[in-house]
């Protein structure tokens, strides 16, 4: 049985995140293994390196499946392509080893966030770009920001249970760059515990708000109320922008 790899790219705005539900087929996993069953004339799963939420895209996401397909990699990305819904694109797919699983082994995940602080919606990237309204203190974004890289406890700004066992994670890099009223702020982590990307951007985008001020963000790591009075970034600006084994 063949294992193929495949990087997909997706507009995550009518979906109910990635991993799919027993009740629900509109989700990212869903959609591809119904497209993949019709191909192999069987029942299919596919592996995903990580579980987007509702709303959030991806750039490069990595996905595995296992297949008795006869097909050449050319012919499954069209096949693929063609039957894809239009917001779900099939980037690259190659053989890969018979135990590989794009779960394992992950050394960082890196997402970005995007933010306009234009006091003017654009219109065409209004499902894929926070809009701030407001000029940003990027300044004081990036003070914040340097609290934050580095091994922390980072279970009060997630919304995970508290029995989960282990809640320290390393941000490798958060880094902060402007150009034409568009903020890109891209991290990259060993991994990320639930909503904690979309807490860490809300508490940036406050800080540049000025709501917070960026001294009080190291505060935030030991406040067991952190997750629950900073808004969550909206998802519709965050996307998965790659994942490194």
């Amino acid at each position: 049985m063949r294992n193929l790899k495949m990087i997909l790219e997706y507009d995550g705005s009518r979906y109910k995140g990635w991993q799919k539900q027993p009740d629900n087929n509109l989700t990212l996993q869903g959609k591809i293994e119904s497209a993949l069953s019709k191909m192999e004339g069987e029942r299919s799963e596919v592996a995903g390196c990580e579980r987007t939420d509702v709303g959030v895209h991806a750039e490069n996401y990595m996905a595995n499946f296992h297949t008795n397909c006869d097909l050449s990699i050319d012919a499954i990305m069209d096949y693929l392509n063609e039957n894809f819904p239009d917001d779900i694109a099939v980037k690259s797919i190659v053989e890969a080893s018979e135990k590989f699983n794009v779960e394992y082994n992950i050394k960082s995940i890196t997402y970005v966030y995007k933010i306009s602080d234009s006091q003017l919606r654009d219109v065409f990237n209004r499902k894929y770009v926070y809009n701030a309204e407001m000029k940003l203190n990027l300044e004081n974004m990036r003070t914040t920001a340097e609290y934050l890289v580095g091994t922390h406890d980072f279970q009060y700004l997630s919304t995970v249970s508290p029995n989960t066992k282990n809640t320290t994670r390393t941000i490798n890099y958060l880094n902060i760059v402007e150009k034409d009223n568009m903020i890109e702020i891209e991290i990259n982590a060993d991994g990320f515990l639930w909503n904690m990307v979309r807490i860490i951007m809300g508490s940036l985008i406050e800080v540049g708000k000025g709501k917070i001020d960026a001294m009080d963000v190291e505060k935030l790591l030991t406040e067991t109320t952190a997750s629950a009075y900073i808004p969550m970034a909206k998802a519709k600006g965050l996307a998965l922008r790659g994942v490194e084994y």
